[in-house]
């Protein structure tokens, strides 16, 4: 059922009607780092710098050495915060896109059956900043978890297996239930729903291949909640 659902959301990231999501999450992801390239560039530049220089020694041979050295330091520095910004901004952006996926799931898989019910947009925007906070504590305590032998990369997989799924399943479930209701199902299913959440942590950790990570999570939980729906459903032989 896991590896059914996971089968068909990556079938759903390139069929045609998933194509306009993905650019748009694919441009305004960029266009967010470019502008934090900018902003955190000029902060640097503005205050960090000028702090920096007061240190120097009044030699102007070795100023310009060191100007050049600290340089090249800030531009490694801002390369890698652009590089740990990448998953919360792309979190963040297709957060605000995750309905749109489920749409297109739901009419291309199951068009005999009655569509989800789109979030209202503040709820779909707290939904949004809350699966941002999940991802960035995920990270961080993965982070924290890097530096313990033998413990890091499985810890990244139960910490983001176990939010990942929680989020994304309670999205998908809430399209067709209440809130209250939704946490009641994932709480019942939490061991399919946690295993589908390693699913996407191995997807969430493939360079690259990540800034899909929201869409394709998205349409594997909504797959995952239907199959499970029809299963529950379904006449006891």
């Amino acid at each position: 059922m896991i590896f059914d659902a996971a089968r068909l959301s990556i079938a759903n990231l390139f069929a045609a009607e998933t194509r306009k999501v993905f650019w748009k999450v694919l441009g305004l992801t960029l266009l967010a780092l470019v502008a934090l390239w900018f902003a955190l560039r000029g902060t640097f530049i503005a205050f960090a710098l000028p702090w920096l220089q007061s240190f120097m020694p009044a030699a102007p041979d070795w100023t310009s050495w060191i100007t050049l050295l600290l340089g090249i330091l800030a531009g490694i520095g801002l390369a890698l915060v652009l590089a740990l910004l990448i998953s919360p901004v792309t979190a963040l952006i297709a957060g605000l896109f995750l309905d749109d996926v489920a749409d297109v799931v739901e009419k291309r898989d199951y068009p005999a059956e009655p569509p989800g019910k789109a979030l209202p947009f503040m709820p779909a925007m707290k939904g949004s900043l809350k699966f941002l906070g999940v991802v960035i504590v995920g990270n961080i305590v993965a982070l924290f978890l890097l530096f313990i032998p033998g413990v890091n990369l499985v810890a990244f997989f139960l910490v983001n297996g176990y939010l990942l799924g929680r989020e994304f399943f309670e999205f998908a479930a809430m399209r067709f239930r209440s809130p209250q209701e939704a946490r009641r199902f994932r709480a019942k299913h939490a061991l399919t729903v946690f295993l589908a959440g390693l699913v996407i942590a191995a997807f969430l950790a493939i360079p690259i291949v990540n800034l899909l990570t929201p869409l394709f999570a998205a349409g594997m939980m909504v797959h995952l909640h239907k199959l499970i729906s029809r299963k529950e459903a379904a006449p006891l032989p």
